[in-house]
């Protein structure tokens, strides 16, 4: 018999205030603008999203709507706590979660900020300290929520900023599951008023005798040291009286804690660790070699990078370290351009998050709207709409429950990586900053400028290119390892075979002794190149560096411990070896189920692979799940020392590889694909979109429709194609059978013979057809297609402009300009090559 890898999903469901949500299917972010919420359209929206799949919501109140001044409910007043309470209430109905942002917009802040707990920035001028609020407003802040940025380093700053928490909560019987901290954007902060005091109490010296360092270029070694015990102290402040208090209040009020600590100047999986539920972020749009896959051409200007799996590994690292069970992502944040965003370009970014450990997904996201709003109804600037008004709406089902089978597989494991790499931020802040505030801001947008250019992130890069499975320590983590039989290192939740150190210049002595102490206990240490040569801290430094000289000498010469420029070699000889399947150009995840077995996630996001033998590091046999179309086996064979499997997997596509009981072979048969292309003639027309259209078109060949008459350039909506085709009957004897769609724009729903055969909504837009349903002649197949609202906005925003109607900033397009659809040209749309019958 086969073993049940999954007869129980881990953590799929929890149970909050006596409400069993779902944490496998996935999330969305909520913007209630200005608050103008109802009753009624609050059960509408949570209805469509529990009929969508969705397993939860973040309501974050934002600005405003231009006529809706007098229904705004001003945050965390007696209303707005009444209609939250009714939301809870009504998601729970529903069996959805729900969580909030404590505050509104973003960073934290508001009405009860007063100048004195408010962001600080300091500056050297003439050999002294000049200091001054940064006077940072919270952006995009909703009624009731403006007001100035709080200082994340002040010692009563954010008690002082939940007390007003604490009085709306006083009564509240139905809470959210968890609160929520967006990524830290308070700019130019980079002070508090008793800094000076803490700076000399932590580092042992008074920082206005050094001040010429903090403006230092020559990088000479003192000044390195007192940028990096400058940065060091703001990160201890920042933990401590930001994170920490934040995680701890809202834990001994019931709520768990979402937070997104990327954009801070202080040490990420620190900060990341203090959180429940940590939470990374996939902005803008990867440029992956998926054939047909299309990025919007308007991110020819990259201002914001593109995600980077390396960044979003900081959050699973954390978690893994730690031993949470959930790991989240703020996800399809201006993934292309409003209005023109498919289904196909989600699939890979969500794909990319679960390789590099997430397994939480947050969509980003939907905006509360009236129903008696006109199309396209209220928007937030920043997002893919995953809303109810959305091109996609009728197909949203579809993602979502891909997402959830995923997300059902993803949270029962446990994390399954062999290398540990440590992460030496000391070399970073030994370089002058590059943000406002001299400091240096450990953000997702630009990873370069933190993270690709250092030796980690060239080291890492290479790890992850080669397929090593691995997680990122910090200081602070190193010495909460311990060392379990065979050398391995362990966090008390998750075990490694090594720790790599990058080639790296600066290291605490406090780090060292951690080193040395799990060298001494048989752990297994690999230096990139070189040992680090220097000692961190101003105080005392020359002296502090011999006595670091004489330890490392020490250290290196330990059993265990290796110095070399072959860190593969060395690494291999503690079996931690790379994964092929990288080699092949796939990416994954590998995990321990329930039972202790290694299982993969292996998602094709290049054009390299689409099927070869594979192998894998863990021995036995497994079988392919497909999160789309189920369960299957695959062959397998022995092959010198390992097992080998075949594996079809085509680009864009993804799958999972479970273990099975048994070592039974299963016999590998080549399959001959062959092709039957669909000629013949097309009936065409349009059914449900805007503008209305009702002419029927014969077509010989397939295209874009935006070419069959100048108003057909502005429909958006669905079309239907219908023809019919023959099948040599020689063929439908004892074959397997796909329709290959080809490029589709965007979503096509298939019938053949009457029959529903399925929805193809990603790449490769192809579907299997029951064998049984093919005759030999006559065969009807009818192709409905849905394509963006792009098209349609190119002559809503001419003829009917006032739907752009928000306060703050408006609406604006993915470079900050004034959205203007007006110039855009026709995006194309319908059936645009031509139609196959692929049969092996």
């Amino acid at each position: 018999m086969r073993r049940l890898l999954f007869v129980l999903i881990y953590m799929s469901t929890q149970v909050i205030y006596g409400q069993k949500i779902s944490t496998a299917k996935p999330w969305t972010y909520w913007w209630w603008m200005g608050s103008a919420v109802t009753k009624n359209d609050i059960t509408a929206q949570l209805t469509y999203f529990e009929k969508s799949g969705l397993g939860g919501v973040h309501i974050i109140p934002i600005y405003g709507v231009k006529g809706y001044e007098n229904k705004s409910i001003p945050f965390l007043n007696a209303d707005w706590i009444d209609i939250m309470q009714f939301t809870v209430r009504e998601a729970k109905r529903l069996g959805i979660g729900v969580d909030m942002t404590t505050g509104t917009g973003w960073p934290f802040g508001g009405p009860n900020v007063s100048p004195a707990i408010a962001a600080k920035s300091m500056s050297v001028d003439g050999g002294k300290f000049v200091t001054e609020l940064t006077n940072q407003k919270v952006k995009r802040s909703a009624p009731g929520g403006e007001g100035l940025v709080l200082d994340p380093f002040h010692p009563k700053a954010m008690s002082s900023y939940l007390s007003r928490f604490d009085s709306a909560f006083a009564n509240v019987r139905d809470r959210p599951r968890s609160m929520y901290n967006d990524s830290y954007e308070a700019y130019g902060a980079n002070w508090t008023v008793d800094f000076e005091e803490q700076f000399n109490k932590r580092r042992g010296y008074n920082l206005k005798d050094v001040l010429r360092f903090l403006t230092d270029t020559t990088r000479n070694i003192e000044a390195d040291r007192v940028r990096i015990d400058y940065h060091q102290t703001l990160a201890e402040l920042l933990r401590e009286r930001y994170a920490h208090p934040w995680t701890q209040w809202s834990r001994e009020r019931g709520f768990l804690t979402r937070y997104q600590a990327h954009g801070s100047p202080g040490n990420l999986l620190d900060l990341y660790g203090e959180a429940d539920i940590p939470e990374t972020e996939s902005f803008g749009t990867s440029r992956f070699e998926i054939p047909g896959l299309r990025i919007d051409p308007d991110y020819s200007i990259d201002q914001f990078g593109t995600p980077n799996p390396l960044a979003m590994k900081f959050a699973s690292s954390a978690a893994h370290f730690y031993g949470k069970k959930l790991v989240s992502s703020e996800t399809g944040t201006w993934l292309a351009n409003h209005f023109k965003v498919s289904l196909s370009q989600i699939k890979p970014q969500i794909d990319e998050l679960f390789t590099a450990g997430v397994n939480h997904i947050f969509y980003h996201g939907t905006t509360y709207s009236p129903s008696s709003e006109p199309y396209p109804g209220w928007l937030f600037y920043a997002s893919t709409n995953f809303g109810s008004s959305s091109h996609f709406a009728g197909q949203f089902s579809l993602l979502n429950k891909y997402v959830q089978q995923c997300q059902e597989r993803l949270q029962q494991g446990r994390p399954d990586n062999d290398v540990l790499v440590y992460f030496p931020i000391h070399d970073l802040w030994a370089t002058p900053g590059k943000s406002a505030g001299g400091v240096h801001l450990l953000e997702v947008h630009h990873v370069d400028r933190w993270l690709l250019d250092l030796p980690f992130g060239k080291l890492t890069t290479k790890l992850w290119k080669e397929g090593y499975s691995f997680d990122y320590a910090s200081d602070l983590q190193i010495g909460k390892l311990r060392v379990g039989k065979n050398g391995e290192l362990s966090s008390g939740h998750a075990v490694y075979k090594a720790l790599l150190i990058p080639s790296s210049t600066y290291m605490p002595q406090e780090t060292q002794k951690h080193l040395i102490s799990l060298a001494k206990a048989g752990a297994r240490i690999v230096f990139e190149n070189n040992l680090p040569s220097r000692v961190t801290g101003y105080v005392l430094g020359e002296k502090r560096q011999k006595v670091f000289n004489g330890e490392m000498k020490a250290l290196e010469k330990m059993a265990g411990v290796s110095v070399t420029d072959d860190w593969r070699e060395a690494l291999g000889k503690y079996g931690a070896g790379p994964e092929t399947l990288s080699q092949k150009g796939l990416t994954f995840i590998r995990k321990k189920g329930v039972d202790g077995q290694p299982y993969y996630f292996i998602s094709n996001l290049g054009n390299t692979f689409k099927e070869d033998w594979i192998t894998l590091n863990s021995t036995g046999v497994y079988e392919k799940f497909d999160p789309m179309a189920g369960t299957s086996q695959i062959a397998s064979r022995k092959a010198r020392d390992k097992r080998e499997f075949f594996l079809s997997l085509a680009p864009g596509q993804s799958c999972f590889l479970n273990p099975i009981a048994g070592s039974a072979e299963v016999p590998f048969v080549k399959n001959e694909y062959q092709e039957l292309p669909i000629t013949g003639e097309w009936k065409f027309k349009f059914l449900n979109g805007r503008p209305a259209f009702s002419e029927i078109f014969k077509l010989n060949a397939l295209d874009s429709w935006t070419l069959l008459s100048d108003s057909a350039e502005y429909f958006s909506g669905t079309a239907s194609y219908e023809t019919t085709f023959s099948v040599p009957e020689h063929i439908l004897a004892d074959k397997t059978f796909k329709l290959n769609l080809g490029d589709v724009r965007e979503v096509a729903s298939v019938k053949i013979n009457g029959q529903h055969v399925g929805t193809a909504w990603c790449i490769p837009f192809e579907l299997t057809i029951p064998s049984l349903l093919l005759k030999t002649k006559e065969n009807l197949l009818e192709v409905e297609v849905t394509n963006l609202s792009a098209n349609y906005m190119r002559l809503r925003d001419r003829q009917v402009p006032d739907w752009k109607k928000f306060y703050d900033i408006n609406i604006v397009d993915i470079t900050y300009k004034r959205f203007d659809a007006l110039n855009w040209k026709p995006m194309p749309s319908g059936l645009l090559t031509p139609v196959k019958l692929v049969y092996y």
